[in-house]
């Protein structure tokens, strides 16, 4: 089987270029001529160049895969035409693509978000069928990229997945609280409640769902299963690089001004931005993912202390700790 990724030099498409190897797919993965390749090197992949904005770089990309995995979004962004730019008008470039070079494409699989559908309102998990409400501009963006998709799935048979806060090794956003409590800091704006996901567990996911008939057509939650408080997360990484954090307590309505020193500085790499801040205003950021358990075999396999561990493990292995 051939499959085509595009974000396979980043988190997510990285991990799941070397498990489709494994599985001795041939692999193809869409980069730019300025990518980053580190997490690639030494895969046995073929590099082919395009651009998800410009349509034409993908007309010969996309014949001939038997599965495509778009991977490759923008999470920030200093405004929000970039974000509906890359992740909304490159998936349409991408889809459009498929469907005048690709019609017989086995699957094509759209890596969205939770914040596509938006927060909870109490400690119940959003589920599939819950009215997107998307509170930020990364989210809307995902959301009209979802719409999308789902425009061609008539002709496609078109896959979406909605993870929330993914986790793992090579994951530079959970970076920064790991940094923060391994200095004995665990900045708080009050009790929060969040679903999360291992990325090897994303990874098998988001393989299932393209491998399974029945996912034809379909949008489907992942996570882990449990509810994390952000004491409990903040008390797995204190224990998994060996901290005792003392807690900072932030107003929320201090929050956009941390966010805009945040955006100033590290720019579109700040992990708290102005976009970000509309996420973090909200406490339940839940989602039911039982339709994957129980349509697709879906079964999640590492918690949140194994997971932890093994992350900062490999943070200290390779010197970012």
């Amino acid at each position: 089987m051939k499959a085509l990724i595009t974000g396979a030099t980043g988190f997510i498409g990285s991990y799941l270029a070397e498990e489709l190897v494994k599985r001795r797919y041939t692999v193809l993965c869409l980069v730019r001529k300025t990518s980053d390749l580190r997490w690639i090197e030494g895969l046995d992949v073929k590099l082919i160049h395009g651009d998800c904005l410009e349509r034409e770089s993908l007309l010969n990309a996309v014949v001939e895969s038997d599965y495509i995995f778009h991977i490759a979004g923008l999470t920030k962004a200093t405004n929000e035409k970039d974000f509906f730019a890359v992740n909304a008008g490159g998936t349409e470039n991408l889809i459009r693509a498929v469907a005048e070079k690709n019609p017989n494409i086995k699957r094509f699989i759209y890596l969205s978000s939770l914040a596509a559908t938006g927060p909870s309102h109490d400690r119940t998990p959003v589920n599939e069928d819950t009215e997107p409400k998307p509170v930020s501009a990364y989210g809307k963006s995902k959301l009209e990229a979802e719409h999308i998709v789902l425009r061609y799935k008539g002709g496609i048979p078109v896959t979406i997945i909605r993870p929330p806060a993914v986790y793992g090794p090579r994951d530079r956003d959970f970076f920064t609280f790991f940094k923060m409590l391994k200095k004995g800091i665990f900045l708080c704006w009050g009790k929060c409640y969040y679903s999360l996901l291992y990325v090897d567990d994303l990874v098998k996911g988001i393989i299932i769902s393209a491998e399974n008939e029945k996912a034809g057509g379909k949008t489907y939650n992942l996570s882990d299963g449990k509810i994390y408080s952000n004491y409990e997360i903040a008390e797995a990484i204190a224990s998994a690089v060996g901290s005792k954090p003392i807690r900072i307590n932030i107003p929320k309505a201090l929050m956009p001004m941390f966010a805009g020193i945040g955006q100033k500085f590290f720019k579109r790499h700040a992990i708290l931005n102005k976009d970000r801040a509309k996420d973090f205003q909200y406490p339940y950021w839940l989602c039911d993912s039982s339709k994957a358990n129980n349509e697709l075999g879906f079964l999640p396999k590492i918690g949140i202390k194994e997971g932890m561990k093994w992350t900062a493990d490999w943070y200290r292995i390779h010197q970012w700790l």
